[in-house]
């Protein structure tokens, strides 16, 4: 009688034992192997190198307090980059209160033609020609989003084709948002 309680006793200490550790152990292989895809909640490229707008040409001061959505387009602004213009607009109009904390900006070696700049409603739109340290940094086609201190936060790549424009539009708004949703900062 005694060994059966002995026996009860030692593999109710197992099963507690196990209740406990068994996650744990489970939780740890889990992280080692990768068995699950890790939750990304961004849909552009974050910036690993710690890279601010000083190193694009950018004055520091001018942008401060605002968090910065820099489009450079390449040196022929055709069908594509027309499409991108107009779709970058829309994005920063449907940023909708958030607007004001946002200072969208247009790097372009070449001078916008009346037609371009009309796609443009907002006064709060710049148009900076690139220095030469900018154009090596960026691509051409390329959105980068910068945050009010100045730190280049995350990159776009524009797609060629108007309906991944528009799914590239969706996403830089999906991030620009939850950016500005948890920015305690511009």
């Amino acid at each position: 009688m005694v060994t059966t309680k002995n026996d009860k006793s030692k593999r109710l200490l197992i099963i507690v034992l196990a209740v406990f550790f068994l996650p744990v152990v489970l939780a740890k292989l889990a992280l080692t192997f990768q068995w699950f895809d890790y939750g990304v909640t961004n849909h552009g490229q974050l910036l690993e190198e710690q890279q601010t707008i000083v190193d694009l040409g950018l004055d520091q001061n001018t942008f401060s307090e605002q968090w910065l959505l820099i489009y450079h387009p390449p040196a022929q602004c055709l069908t594509n980059c027309q499409q991108a213009l107009h779709i970058l607009n829309s994005t920063y109009i449907l940023l909708g209160k958030e607007t004001p904390r946002v200072t969208p900006i247009v790097l372009s070696q070449r001078q916008l033609t009346q037609q371009q700049k009309q796609v443009f409603h907002h006064q709060k739109w710049q148009f900076l020609k690139p220095s030469s340290a900018m154009n090596q940094a960026m691509e051409d086609n390329q959105i980068i989003i910068a945050d009010p201190m100045g730190n280049l936060v995350m990159t776009h790549k524009v797609p060629i084709g108007e309906e991944n424009i528009q799914v590239m539009a969706k996403a830089i708004l999906a991030d620009m948002k939850k950016l500005l949703k948890y920015s305690k900062i511009g």
